[in-house]
């Protein structure tokens, strides 16, 4: 039992996450944090455009301080996501959030447009619950 992978139940049916919600937080915290690891840096600015359920709930469900916690590099289940506004305003990243009224393929959806100098890159995400997460390009 020396490789044992899980210590508890709660390994199993977790996620371990900061809340409020497996999907708008934990999960947006896994899509920044996947969308950063495609780009390969911190961006100099994203504009988060965040459409349906994300675009009517992402404060009070912390879905903002998540997916700028996973841009930063942050797991979900970091104690530093409620500061994570803060940390990158001090990291000098810009962050643009939009909320759209328009209709998208799934409730919890985020395009994401990053910047850095020259370089751009786009991605759109969607929480399914569970802290999972899928991406669409």
């Amino acid at each position: 039992m020396k490789d044992l992978k899980y210590r508890s139940v709660f390994d199993i049916i977790g996620p371990v996450m900061i809340g409020p919600s497996s999907s708008h937080t934990a999960g947006a915290a896994r899509i920044g944090k996947i969308v950063r690891s495609i780009f390969g840096d911190q961006p100099d600015s994203v504009d988060i455009y965040l459409y349906e359920s994300f675009a009517k709930t992402y404060r009070g469900h912390g879905t903002d301080i998540a997916l700028v916690g996973g841009l930063l590099g942050m797991e979900p289940d970091d104690s530093r996501l409620a500061d994570s506004l803060r940390l990158a305003h001090e990291a000098g990243m810009e962050v643009l959030f939009v909320p759209k009224s328009e209709k998208a393929d799934h409730p919890n959806s985020v395009k994401m447009l990053l910047k850095k100098g020259s370089r751009k890159l786009s991605v759109t995400g969607i929480s399914i619950g569970g802290a999972t997460s899928r991406f669409l390009n």
